[in-house]
């Protein structure tokens, strides 16, 4: 890349100063590559490393004493903690390091744990299990400043949640959820401002929502039912976040708080194209303080205020980022007509489709258009399960979409060949 270079500077093509500038870049990108491949293989070799030594531990586990089972447990741990403390004092600069035994002390932690409970037969539970591991190896996320350990604590406390809200019942061990999300969000803000669009940042930027998503289910009580318009708040919340500021110029593929929030709002509203679903809704009476309730109220009113503020500011909106507000009114409207919440539903998924559709065609995006085109085979297809149509015409329905498709890429590709001629 750089030999050209000394030929460059003296045809008097590029100067001395920029040479050197070109030379720097290149040498700084150079250095990069080794250190993320250091990263990951730091990482893998911690993670096969207790791997292995949990293994030759099982194998012979039944052969061992208790004294010497309490020896081989602690072991790992005492090891792990003093390469965390290597690393804090001599090698706090190197990622390769702080990630790789972050993770292994964090596993360390996990397996210490689950190994003296099994030594000396001390009852618990999983969310317990997983509440105090969590707890203990927070820490890590900070001193180690590990995005790993970080995302290893988020996926820990989105496991907690699911397995105390479904698998032991306790809710008030559920709620405990929420404090431990808290605890993490200094430490991801910090992440979204200096490093917005690295790796680590994006893994955070998918399993963050995900997180919220799983762990409203902790707050499944008395009213379900008004869960769905927290939900649908929440992906609202989603929506306009991912199409907002810094996170607004990642691809799709990069940006978590987007994709859910557009997939999760169109797969709510789609389900709720059924009647049935909106008869459960028009059964349902309202429990006063019921966490669900408190749960729709505080994230109705953060979706309305982040809607206001991105109109003030002159941002365009997309209709997936306000949807919410409809799906509000139609179920408030079911109580008094489940026809009409169900009808007033599948047109606006209709009407979500038509401007899909328009918007590709304005954008001059395929993607767009198939999307929107894809978002009414899907409306179709569910009415082919829940209508009285004859099979003829539900044959002739979907021989319409078809040549929709065909007609609309058709006529969008011969634009563009218009346009490059």
């Amino acid at each position: 890349m750089t030999k050209d270079l000394p030929e460059l500077v003296q045809a008097g093509v590029i100067t001395p100063q920029t040479a050197d500038d070109i030379r720097a870049y290149y040498a700084a990108k150079a250095v990069q590559a080794p250190n993320r491949l250091l990263l990951v293989s730091g990482i893998l070799g911690a993670l096969l490393i207790g791997l292995g030594i949990i293994l030759i531990i099982a194998h012979n586990w039944d052969d061992l004493s208790r004294s010497v089972k309490t020896m081989l447990v602690f072991l790992p741990l005492l090891i792990s903690q003093g390469l965390a403390g290597y690393t804090l004092f001599k090698k706090r600069t190197s990622s390769a390091w702080r990630e790789s035994t972050a993770t292994l002390l964090f596993f360390s932690v996990g397996a210490t744990m689950a190994l003296v409970s099994q030594v000396y037969h001390i009852p618990g539970n999983l969310s317990s299990f997983l509440l105090t591991w969590m707890l203990l190896c927070l820490p890590l996320v900070y001193l180690l400043s590990s995005s790993f350990a970080s995302l290893l604590y988020l996926a820990g406390i989105t496991l907690f949640a699911l397995e105390s809200g479904f698998g032991s019942y306790d809710s008030n061990l559920a709620y405990g959820y929420w404090p431990l999300l808290l605890l993490l969000v200094p430490y991801y803000r910090q992440l979204f401002l200096l490093r917005p669009n690295s790796n680590v940042a994006v893994f955070h930027h998918w399993l963050l929502p995900l997180s919220l998503l799983l762990g409203l289910t902790t707050l499944l009580h008395a009213t379900q039912e008004v869960l769905f318009i927290a939900y649908m708040s929440l992906l609202g919340i989603f929506s306009l976040v991912g199409n907002t500021g810094t996170l607004k110029d990642l691809p799709l593929r990069s940006n978590g708080y987007l994709f859910l929030g557009y997939l999760g709002s169109a797969g709510v509203l789609l389900a709720f194209t059924f009647k049935l679903l909106w008869v459960n809704v028009s059964r349902f009476e309202i429990v006063f303080l019921a966490p669900e309730l408190i749960a729709a109220i505080l994230l109705t009113g953060a979706a309305v205020a982040l809607l206001l503020y991105k109109w003030q500011k002159r941002q365009g909106l997309h209709p997936m980022e306000y949807v919410f507000l409809f799906f509000i009114l139609f179920f408030a409207l079911a109580h008094v007509s489940v026809i009409a919440a169900t009808i007033l539903t599948n047109i606006l998924v209709l009407a979500i489709g038509l401007y899909t559709i328009r918007a590709g065609a304005r954008k001059d995006s395929l993607g767009l258009l198939n999307l929107g085109l894809l978002f009414i085979t899907a409306l179709i297809l569910l009415r082919f399960f829940d209508s009285n149509l004859s099979f003829v015409m539900r044959g002739l329905l979907f021989v319409l979409v078809g040549t929709g498709f065909f007609f609309a890429n058709f006529f969008m590709l011969k634009k563009r060949n218009t346009y490059e001629a």
